[in-house]
């Protein structure tokens, strides 16, 4: 799972729960991460459709879905985030032996079955259910 997912999920939680428009600056102080690394993952958001924007000097990203009805999956997927995968294979494909020549295909697709069943899961979690785990007993 990569950072972007963690920064999008967070800003979409704030957002939902302040009910107004952000800057980036302000959205980045609350994540504790840099206002650039904000407004890109803002700007996957955006044309997924999952926030809003306001031009001009009082401008920044809002809130505008039903936070029931947006789901962390929707997220992993407009910040293409792959929930398990490997930044390295073992073996080598041109090797006489059969594991070693087998390992990487076998390893894929054990990975991409464990993406389907995670993705199933983010699916079942949305905003609120987020917000409401967050607030309880605190209000």
């Amino acid at each position: 799972m990569t950072g972007e997912f963690a920064i999008a999920v967070h800003a979409l939680v704030y957002l939902n729960h302040k009910k107004e428009v952000l800057s980036s600056d302000e959205l980045a102080a609350n994540v504790c991460t840099n206002p650039a690394r904000v407004r890109k993952v803002m700007a996957k958001l955006k044309k997924a459709g999952l926030l809003s924007t306001k031009e001009g000097a009082e401008g920044g990203y809002y809130f505008s879905q039903n936070a029931d009805e947006i789901n962390l999956n929707m997220i992993c997927e407009a910040v293409d985030a792959q929930v398990v995968s490997a930044s390295w294979k073992s073996g080598n494909k041109s090797m006489e032996c059969l594991i070693a020549s087998g390992m990487a295909d076998i390893m894929d697709g054990i990975y991409d079955q464990l993406n389907v069943e995670c993705k199933k899961k983010l699916s079942e979690i949305t905003i609120s259910d987020i917000d409401a785990k967050i607030f309880k007993n605190k209000q």
